[in-house]
């Protein structure tokens, strides 16, 4: 199976995920680089409650987060799980854009995705998939981003069986137009899937693609 194949049946089964799920507004894209940075280790869920916290004490701001006692940072964010390490890569993320870029989020965001992705790799607590996801949902920049789901369903049904990630996430690039809305949705409709079907534990006598799973005639 193509990549592409299995983006349009993941497509047809699930349709449209509309992900990012970050409030509409002016802080739209800082609250999508502070999700992406607690989501990592965690599920969504959890994240949504320490978004929470963070809007009720007014903290989706720079300066805030920026200027706030790592300890205080911390515990608003617990849900999140690693809450201390989150607030630390918060507060580098935050500091840096005020003595970077003036505190001009959309600035860094308009950078190349080279440059941006160089920029982010080299901030504290940020790694390939948090930059990627920046790059893709804050930045609306068309970089395949590349997660433990990714790599599951692509083995799993004998697309590719990569583990690298810069790799794995040049196989997707090469095969794909190259568009920051289809890699949106791609990824999107890969964590559906993850979360539904291809487990840890796999679902696979209910799955719709079983027939064409590697996994599943193996298993079989």
């Amino acid at each position: 199976m193509r990549p592409i194949q299995l983006y349009n049946s993941l497509f047809e089964n699930f349709g449209a995920q509309h992900w990012w799920p970050a409030a509409n507004g002016k802080n739209r894209a800082l609250e999508i680089c502070i999700g992406a940075i607690l989501t990592q280790n965690t599920s969504w869920k959890n994240v949504e409650k320490a978004l929470a916290e963070l809007h009720r004490h007014k903290m989706i701001d720079i300066g805030k987060i920026s200027k706030c006692n790592s300890k205080k940072l911390a515990a608003l964010i617990r849900s999140s799980g690693y809450h201390n390490q989150k607030a630390k890569t918060l507060k580098a993320f935050c500091s840096h854009l005020l003595k970077n870029c003036n505190g001009n989020l959309g600035g860094m965001l308009s950078r190349s995705i080279p440059e941006l992705r160089a920029e982010l790799l080299a901030l504290h607590g940020i790694g390939n998939e948090t930059a990627d996801s920046i790059i893709l949902y804050a930045a609306h920049k068309p970089a395949f981003v590349i997660d433990a789901y990714t790599k599951r369903i692509a083995g799993r049904l004998g697309i590719s069986s990569e583990q690298n990630y810069e790799k794995l996430q040049g196989f997707f690039e090469s095969r794909l137009e190259k568009n920051a809305q289809l890699f949106n949705e791609f990824h999107a409709l890969l964590v559906q899937f993850g979360k539904e079907f291809c487990k840890k534990k796999p679902e696979c006598g209910e799955c719709f693609l079983n027939g064409k799973c590697n996994y599943y005639s193996s298993s079989g």
